[in-house]
């Protein structure tokens, strides 16, 4: 006769994700590491004062987007005539000359812009009421899933990059003056990479559960 067993989990124990090795971790100071004693991989990384860091560059980096998007990103001169491009003009020249490029426009906004912004969003909303020491707001567990599963597909600091590579093909072309949205993309992009750094995903987790128990 088979048996139906229920497990109940639990938040004593975690998971290195790197070699599956179980551990019991009951408190992590703030600004101590927790490592796993087989592969040495981080577990816990609590930072001082992570919540309001967070809020502050996740708020600052969306004020940066909105003026990356309404600004030009770069002004080129060349044999006397000028042209400037925005990060619209950018995400739009893939479908200028052919309507099959179309789906790769999207594809490039998405990476580059709504996706990035759609973290940074679920974000703010996740940690600003704890910041404040308030009760969650609804589904705050399922939109902070949904920033750490769109981490890898969000690209900004991808497009910068790739920015740089063509600035050193055409610089012996053309003259390039950068504009506000590019200081501002630049900006942008060192804010998310602060923010990641000041985030602990397992000790968010865990607060977020102390919260949603209150």
């Amino acid at each position: 006769m088979n048996r139906h067993i229920q497990i109940s989990p639990t938040a004593d124990l975690t998971a290195c994700a790197f070699c599956d090795a179980l551990y019991t971790v009951s408190e992590v100071p703030s600004g101590g590491v927790g490592r796993c004693n087989r592969c040495r991989a981080i577990l816990y990384a609590p930072r001082d004062n992570a919540i309001a860091k967070i809020v502050a560059y996740s708020a600052a980096a969306l004020s940066l987007m909105v003026v990356a998007i309404g600004y030009p990103f770069l002004e080129i001169h060349t044999s006397g005539l000028s042209s400037k491009a925005s990060v619209i003009d950018a995400i739009l020249a893939f479908a200028e000359n052919s309507g099959m490029m179309a789906p790769l426009s999207a594809v490039v906004a998405a990476l580059i812009v709504l996706l990035p912004v759609i973290r940074i969003s679920g974000m703010i909303y996740t940690t600003v009421p704890m910041l404040f020491d308030r009760p969650l707001l609804p589904y705050a567990k399922n939109v902070f899933m949904i920033v750490m599963r769109l981490r890898p597909w969000a690209m900004a600091e991808i497009f910068i990059i790739g920015v740089a590579v063509a600035l050193v093909k055409i610089g012996s072309l053309a003259t390039v003056s950068f504009g506000p949205a590019f200081w501002a993309f630049v900006g942008f992009v060192v804010l998310i990479v602060a923010k990641d750094v000041v985030l602990c995903e397992r000790t968010m987790w865990r607060t977020l559960d102390t919260y949603q128990k209150r």
